[in-house]
């Protein structure tokens, strides 16, 4: 074989490499990093069992789904939020569908925007599960190699954010029950955070096409990113006061690529 025919076929294959990479995005949920771990990565249900994870907000959303599904990896629960009611429905469901027994499951009503209450609630996970630690800057753990500190970024996902989002004001909610067909499923956002966890990713960016392009134009070209959204905001707005979901009028054609 030639030397110019060899130049050929390795040009071809990087070609090809290119598309497959670029049609691999255009069909992606999530950043290529994650979803390289979700396929060939290390597997929740192998890493995350008989860890201890707490839960803020998991009274509904993203918060509850997670609940769920951690709970059917036996990993013992701190269920936090404002509404306790709702946190028992959710330990319910969790002793009902997991792997889990009502001792694996604490249920700590928390407020996170008040800063004076976060000292006591985390003495008493730690003294209830015996560990923990304080999510703080990655430099101040740089000699403490066993704890990992992950950035998830999820964009659209079907869940109550909307609904509970403040008017202009701030003791009402929109109460909003607009369309969320077009955002991504709760349940696979949270599969894929689970993955994140399962191999110490630093940061993932999770969103369906096209808010996942975004993702990458605000990290790549953010000027040409401010440009775009510049030019939607409005829209969006008008669509939010409005009582319809912010994006759907853009994306009602998309469809869903998971359940």
């Amino acid at each position: 074989m030639s030397w110019e025919l060899l130049l050929w076929l390795l040009a071809l294959c990087a070609l090809l490499a290119l598309v497959v990479q670029l049609l691999r995005f255009l069909r992606a949920d999530a950043d290529l990093t994650l979803l390289w771990a979700e396929w060939q990565g290390r597997r929740p249900e192998w890493e995350l069992t008989d860890m201890v994870v707490w839960v803020t907000g998991a009274s509904s959303g993203i918060g509850e789904e997670l609940a769920y599904q951690l709970s059917k990896l036996g990993v013992s629960l701190v269920l936090s939020a404002r509404r306790v009611h709702e946190l028992e429905r959710v330990k319910r469901k969790c002793l009902e569908n997991g792997n889990l027994k009502e001792k694996d499951i604490l249920i700590l009503p928390l407020d996170l925007t008040n800063r004076s209450s976060h000292e006591k609630a985390t003495k008493a996970v730690l003294q209830e599960f015996g560990r923990g630690f304080f999510n703080t800057l990655r430099t101040e753990l740089a000699t403490y190699p066993g704890i990992t500190i992950s950035n998830i970024c999820p964009g659209p996902v079907q869940s109550n954010i909307v609904k509970n989002a403040l008017t202009e004001e701030v003791t009402k909610t929109t109460g909003s029950t607009a369309d969320q067909s077009y955002k991504m499923a709760t349940s696979r956002c949270v599969r894929l955070i689970l993955v994140t966890m399962a191999n110490d990713l630093k940061e993932v960016w999770i969103a369906d096409q096209p808010f996942l392009l975004m993702f990458y134009l605000w990290q790549y070209m953010p000027t040409l990113a401010w440009w775009l959204t510049n030019k939607a905001a409005k829209r969006r707005i008008e669509n939010f006061k409005s009582g319809v979901d912010a994006d759907s009028s853009y994306f009602r054609s998309v469809k869903k690529k998971h359940d």
